[in-house]
């Protein structure tokens, strides 16, 4: 089981073959991704909104349907993990490093630079600004990963199945899965997952360097050395905690970034503008779910400026996060084991949703106070702005310390998280794959990394995956499919043995 297998080899090829292309040519490569992904938006962004809202639908019929009482696991299956590490994990591995660097950010954006619909630094566009960031980061973002997480979860530990996205489909297309359709839907899976977390740790190198360097002057902004130096350090860091495994690494890890987490937001609610926080929190979930079907099925088909927005932030998110669900699904469906599925789903669907609100109306609302008081936060490079707001606060050196530990160690877990789940798809489904794959799958992903900083390909090299997501929501359509059909049949025959 711990053997690699075509895939591996497979994913090597074809990952080296787009590194080089981006490496090389990479004016040429953002030239053909860019129009590729232009077209996909353009053309599929209404395919790209009725899919994910079928599969927000699906996920909560089975948190409310009596299928969810069937545990992802055998009858007698207790969970690995206590409650509280489970949420760590999963959220670690799902948000963690995106809500550092898009916290203050995002929401910012829609106020001041770029509104959905309403005047920028408008009041309207402030409401407007916190309801359509819950909308990219609340249920809809989890609700892909649970699908994907939710479907490895039930057939590998319930039907004893390897551990593998082509497992998933046996129940429509039988052995046929076995073969080289098999293998195809598997290497996609790789693709994604080594190319996202690439991309992820360059951009991560790049936030930190950005952060170290409005923290102390003798830092360079925009380095490749240092973030070359940021690179190598993590990987070493990373590699350390994937040597010791999922019950030890990850899991440290996972809590020490909830307990960060906890504090920083902790932190920037008492010294920002507190009340505002609370009451935009309270505000901005009633606006969410007011106009929740609203945004889901937004197209704007007439009016081609709101288009053009939707186009660069909804459906850029849809595909980001479809592109990401064969990493984090699998890892979530490692850590799942034992859990009913409605008791799966309350955790992976709701919980972190919640969180992520909380987070948002804490750090948008503290950002667009700022901007509101005088100081202009939009001429800013993104990694910047997190580090900007922190200046105009109260202990504003301690705020930018322990977010700079926090991106640090989501960071590490995230790679971490990687090398285990690319270990897995690699060696037949294995639940413990060989150190020595998981130390190749590390070095490849800070390689890749490394290579497309130095030549500028890296965003490039994001659109390539926000393509590979197109093929991949067929997959994703397809496991739904397979699991209902898996999950209907056993539930009948449960109801005949009572």
């Amino acid at each position: 089981m711990k053997k690699v297998t075509n895939v591996f080899w497979i994913s090597i090829v074809l990952i080296a073959l787009a590194v080089g292309y981006g490496a090389l040519a990479p004016e040429h490569f953002a030239e053909v991704t860019g129009n590729m992904e232009s077209f996909l938006t353009t053309s599929f962004g209404w395919y790209y909104l009725l899919i994910v809202s079928v599969m927000v639908i699906f996920c909560l019929y089975f948190l409310v349907s009596p299928m969810g009482q069937i545990k992802l696991g055998k009858d007698t299956d207790k969970p690995e993990y206590s409650f509280a590490t489970w949420i760590a994990m999963l959220f670690s591995a799902g948000m963690g490093i995106g809500l550092v660097f898009w916290g203050a950010a995002e929401p910012l954006s829609h106020f001041a630079i770029d509104p959905a619909t309403a005047e920028p630094g408008s009041q309207e566009a402030f409401r407007e600004s916190m309801r359509f960031t819950f909308f990219h980061w609340g249920i809809h973002a989890w609700a892909i990963y649970a699908v994907v997480a939710l479907s490895l979860a039930y057939f590998q530990f319930r039907k004893g199945e390897p551990g593998l996205i082509s497992s998933t489909l046996r129940p429509l297309f039988g052995d046929r899965m076995k073969g080289p359709w098999g293998v195809l839907v598997d290497v996609i899976a790789v693709f994604a997952t080594a190319v996202g977390v690439a991309t992820t740790l360059g951009f991560g190198a790049i936030q930190i360097n950005g952060g170290l360097a409005y923290l102390f002057d003798g830092i360079p902004g925009d380095s490749l050395i240092t973030q070359i130096i940021i690179i190598a350090v993590v990987t070493v860091l990373f590699m350390v905690s994937s040597w010791s495994g999922i019950s030890k690494g990850i899991k440290y890890l996972s809590n020490t970034n909830m307990v960060l987490a906890i504090t920083l937001l902790i932190l920037v609610i008492v010294l920002g503008p507190t009340l505002l926080i609370f009451n935009m929190f309270t505000d901005s979930l009633g606006s969410y779910f007011q106009n929740l079907i609203n945004m889901s099925f937004r197209s704007a088909p007439i009016n081609g400026e709101n288009r053009s927005w939707i186009d660069g932030w909804t459906i850029f998110y849809w595909a980001w996060w479809i592109s990401w669900s064969p990493f984090v699904g699998i890892f979530i469906a490692r850590v799942s084991k034992g859990r009913t599925i409605r008791e799966f789903l309350f955790g992976v669907l709701l919980i972190p949703t919640f969180i992520s609100f909380i987070w948002f109306a804490a750090f948008g609302t503290t950002a667009i106070d700022v901007q509101s008081s005088g100081v202009d936060l939009t001429g800013l490079l993104t990694e910047e702005t997190l580090f900007a707001v922190f200046n105009e606060l109260p202990l504003g050196m301690l705020l930018s310390i322990v977010a700079v530990l926090l991106i640090s160690t989501f960071f590490i877990t995230s790679a971490d998280s990687a090398t285990f789940v690319l270990g897995m798809q690699t060696s037949n489904g294995s639940l413990d794959p060989a150190n020595a794959v998981k130390l190749t799958w590390g070095i490849a992903q800070s390689t890749i990394a490394v290579i497309l900083l130095f030549a500028g390909g890296l965003g490039s090299l994001q659109t390539a995956l926000i393509i590979a997501a197109f093929p991949f929501s067929f997959i994703m359509l397809l496991m739904m499919a397979s699991f209902y059909k898996a999950l209907n049949l056993e539930y009948k025959a449960i109801k005949r043995k009572r």
